[in-house]
């Protein structure tokens, strides 16, 4: 039998471990570089030529309508040597009064170390005019939402030339203006797959920088996320007002990654964190992955022209109104398309965040607890004051000494192991507390919040304690 040996020596930080020749940063800045706006300019070049995308609109014709757009795209993902498919479901409801089968396009572009580990960018394909109900006048959709679905391909375009450990996929959704159908068919498909679903980045009018009364911004894009989770909050009201996390669900920890992610790309746009779940009383297709427990944020424009959007083609009073794509700004979409392909490729690189718990009532010490995950070789714990919106302090979690066979690989289990850190001095009361998990390479997680229903994961509800 081989001897076990047990190092006594500290967890190297990660740097150490790889010494890599280029920080992740400086990774993803470069495969960002190559979004190109000349190519998503031909793309929503190509989506205005089917005439409208509305969803109620032919499925047969080869040039015009909503079926020929989704088999076009379904085409260009399979061009890129992604495993394409339909994802399609038969549905009726208040915007689709007779049964009408609505799919989506989908490449899946398979993990190699990680396949269950998924991330996901969408944009819906389908376009409308004033009458949602008119699925025969011309809707170009140029903006809302051929500059997503542009983003959604020309991601595909970048990444698919490099491997990830984990999976990325690729979706342009159909019946968004519909009542978010296609949303909720991708949703459902990721459940039956059983999908570990990361992040979800739903990239809804992100193409132009001007509004309707004359103020621009081409340095924001808007990240809107839920607070506490919606899937699950009936269960989790009693612990959250208890134990905090109003403000923690894995959505709002998205949002305060692509902050940051953006703040050192230095592409010449910040996040504008808009912490609500979408736009005051109106909704996208995150939407149905939120109420399956699945992280989601919406990605979209600083301002809005209300004159370019769910509007028929006319001039009146010298105002011009439809989405044309003359409207749109292209270098401004780069930048935000920038930014998704980045987050893709960072988030695909990272193991899966862990799902830390905290303890530390009526201590002055913080216990904080989580079980290790797949891929990762190094866990951050990081915390900040209740009422503060970043995560201000940061070290790197102490672990337990390797155990390494004589032949000096390590001798870890299979099965996830527990793990904990006491933080001396930090009281509970006053701080929000997190981890993130770190690759080899340096690739750090989003943080999860160590609070109720903070896990990036759907919240099942523990059984009920058997009775004495």
């Amino acid at each position: 039998m081989k001897k076990l040996l047990l190092l006594s020596v500290a967890f190297l930080p990660t740097t150490a471990l790889t010494a890599p020749s280029q920080s992740p940063d400086e990774k993803v800045r470069a495969i960002a570089a190559e979004v190109s706006p000349d190519r998503m300019h031909q793309t929503v070049e190509r989506l205005v030529g089917f005439g409208t995308r509305h969803t109620l609109s032919t499925q047969t014709d080869p040039k015009r309508g909503i079926g020929a757009a989704v088999r076009w795209a379904e085409g260009e993902m399979k061009k890129l040597g992604l495993e394409a498919l339909q994802t399609c479901d038969t549905v009726t409801g208040r915007r689709v009064p007779t049964p009408t089968r609505v799919c989506n396009a989908v490449g899946i572009q398979r993990g190699t170390e990680r396949p269950n580990d998924v991330v996901i960018i969408q944009g819906h394909i389908d376009s409308r005019v004033t009458d949602v109900m008119n699925a025969t006048a011309d809707a170009p959709g140029a903006n809302d939402d051929g500059s997503g679905t542009a983003a959604v391909l020309e991601a595909a375009r970048v990444l698919t030339q490099r491997k990830f450990p984990g999976t990325i996929v690729y979706a342009t959704l159909s019946g968004e203006e519909q009542g978010l159908l296609g949303g909720k068919i991708l949703a459902d498909y990721a459940k039956t797959q059983g999908w570990n679903v990361v992040t979800v980045l739903n990239n809804d009018i992100i193409g132009n920088s001007c509004s309707s009364d004359g103020v621009c911004d081409d340095k924001h894009v808007r990240v809107l996320s839920e607070g506490p989770r919606v899937q699950g909050q009936a269960d989790l009201a009693a612990q959250t007002h208890s134990l905090g996390g109003e403000n923690d669900a894995p959505s709002r920890n998205i949002s305060r990654f692509l902050d940051g992610l953006a703040d050192r790309l230095n592409i010449g746009l910040d996040v504008m964190q808009i912490w609500r779940t979408d736009r005051f009383g109106r909704g996208g297709d995150h939407i149905p992955f939120l109420e399956l427990g699945y992280p989601a944020a919406r990605l979209s424009v600083a301002v809005e022209n209300y004159n370019w959007q769910h509007q028929d083609l006319r001039t009146e009073n010298g105002i011009k109104y439809g989405d044309l794509i003359e409207n749109m700004d292209f270098a401004y979409l780069a930048k935000v398309t920038k930014l998704n392909v980045a987050a893709l490729a960072w988030i695909a690189s990272a193991p899966p965040p862990p799902e830390p718990t905290v303890e530390g009532a009526v201590s002055a010490d913080t216990k904080v607890s989580w079980k290790t995950v797949s891929g990762a070789h190094a866990y951050r714990i990081r915390w900040r004051r209740t009422d503060t919106n970043q995560w201000e302090n940061v070290r790197d979690a102490d672990l337990p000494p390797v155990i390494v066979s004589i032949d000096g690989r390590p001798a870890h289990s299979s099965e996830p192991q527990s793990l904990y850190n006491v933080l001396r001095g930090i009281r509970v009361d006053d701080w929000v507390f997190g981890v993130s998990s770190v690759s080899k390479d340096g690739f750090e997680s989003p943080v999860a919040s160590a609070v109720p229903g903070g896990a990036f994961k759907p919240y099942v509800a523990p059984p009920p304690a058997a009775p004495k």
